[in-house]
């Protein structure tokens, strides 16, 4: 069986996820959890009743070790703290403390205060060591899953663009769309509200696909971008076809649940056909191609099966173009609630940029990871036009910008994601340094309007309206 998927553009069958601990597997997991777990009270008082009973039974003229000349009894006090945090650790303190009261004529002893004092101090400290690197680790393992999302993005965005140009060259004067036009109507189709006014949601986390609302217009355009003669989207539910079809095209014709193409595409989760396939099994199967919606997390919230296309058609670039937009499609049901939180307060927003705003309100939520959106309007006039031009590609990399013009102004409405109001001063002054240095103007003298705001926890889209508000836009 042959496969094609856009696996040269960087993207890997498994997801990759930093770890600030290094790579111990197992017993990195178990001796230092990311989170505590829920049993975690339970196995601190287990161990510090272990340690307590073992330093008895070892020493019963000493049990709290405190003439051994060190203490090392609150070493276990210590492994809790910097295992679990500062509380529990306390609560190993607090045993020890409590078995030297146990012992009367040890507590009642010159050294004990100093020693036991001595042992919580100790316990305290690596507590709140524990605890403020944890939180660090957290916040560094949020922001680099959220920077992981965006190269995906951005090599899925450079391998769409690079085919694009291969098949505009290619298909100029024999298809009726470009690639361009087929991923703005997938976006359309992917935020699309069905009849009832319900919005597309992607497929739900316990197995079950939720409806794909405009499934009927997704595979009529699909059909007619990749010459499609007979075919019909299935719904997948826990790694199976369901019995009716979302949508159909051409004639109809019954499915086998066991078709042996079939089984093999929901097995690989890629693009299978017959074409040049030497595996006898396969090539018994009524059908042409299989071929998945696979959204970016690796969930398959469907199946479009294709009974009968052109001879011509069943070839690499083509398949290679039917893999790419379902699967631009599955990723624009996966994030439709998301964009759809920022598009209902601002219905002009471009979807990329709705999508990471709702994605980094979220963020600034969960974890306390700030970010920033910054407006800077320009008057509409010769130098003005010069000026928002040099601004626009003076943009980081990082940076989401949406370019907006009215018949008096124009605003660059820049999103920087991971920036707090350090990093927001240094962009501007960057950006007022960059103007100084090529036009000998600053943002006073070129009548440059600054305007900030950093997100905080609440809703994406009213934020966003106030703010372009604020900045003289109506949104």
């Amino acid at each position: 069986m042959n496969t094609v998927s856009p696996s040269h553009a960087g993207n890997s069958s498994k997801p990759r996820h930093s770890n600030p601990f290094g790579n111990l597997g197992r017993f990195r997991r178990f001796v230092a959890p990311a989170v505590a777990r829920p049993l975690a009270i339970v196995e601190t008082v287990a161990f510090m009743l272990v340690v307590l009973v073992l330093a008895r039974v070892i020493a019963p003229e000493d049990p709290l070790l405190a003439h051994a000349g060190f203490g090392w009894l609150w070493i276990a006090p210590l492994i809790v703290a910097l295992r679990y945090g500062t509380l529990l650790g306390l609560l190993g303190g607090a045993m020890v403390t409590g078995a030297a009261m146990f012992d009367a004529h040890t507590f009642e002893a010159a050294w004990q205060t100093p020693f036991l004092l001595g042992g919580l101090v100790q316990t305290i400290v690596a507590g709140h060591f524990g605890d403020t690197w944890g939180n660090r680790a957290a916040r560094a393992s949020a922001l680099n899953d959220y920077l992981n999302d965006r190269l995906v993005a951005l090599t899925n965005s450079h391998y769409l663009m690079r085919l694009s140009h291969e098949r505009l060259e290619k298909d100029l004067l024999t298809k009726p769309t470009t690639l361009r036009d087929a991923i703005t109507e997938l976006r359309r189709l992917s935020v699309t509200r069905s009849a009832e006014g319900e919005m597309a949601r992607p497929a739900a986390t316990d197995g079950q696909n939720a409806a794909i609302v405009g499934a009927q217009a997704l595979l009529e355009f699909v059909a007619q971008a990749c010459q499609i003669d007979v075919a019909a989207l299935y719904p997948v539910e826990k790694g199976h076809l369901a019995s009716r079809p979302l949508a159909t095209i051409g004639d109809s014709f019954e499915l086998d649940g066991h078709d042996p193409l079939l089984v093999r595409a929901l097995e690989s989760k890629h693009i299978a056909h017959v074409h040049g396939n030497e595996d006898n099994a396969v090539t018994r199967t009524g059908l042409v191609v299989c071929a998945p919606l696979v959204a970016a997390d690796g969930s398959m919230p469907a199946m479009l099966v294709i009974k009968r296309m052109p001879f011509l058609s069943l070839n690499f670039e083509n398949l290679q173009l039917l893999l790419v937009m379902l699967g631009y499609y599955a990723d624009g049901v996966e994030h439709v609630t998301l964009v759809d939180s920022v598009l209902r307060d601002v219905p002009a927003c471009p979807v990329d940029f709705a999508l990471e705003l709702a994605r980094l309100s979220r963020l600034e939520r969960e974890c306390g990871i700030a970010s920033s959106l910054v407006a800077l309007v320009f008057p509409r006039d010769e130098a003005g036009d010069s000026l928002y031009e040099h601004v626009l590609r003076r943009r980081r990399s990082l940076d989401l910008i949406w370019p907006l013009r009215t018949p008096n102004e124009s605003v660059i409405v820049n999103l920087m994601p991971a920036t707090d109001g350090t990093g927001v001063d240094g962009y501007l002054a960057r950006i007022e340094g960059s103007l100084e240095a090529q036009f000998r103007v600053d943002f006073e003298a070129a009548r440059i309007g600054v305007h900030t705001l950093h997100l905080a926890d609440g809703e994406p889209g009213r934020a966003l309206a106030r703010f372009l508000k604020r900045s003289g836009i109506d949104g």
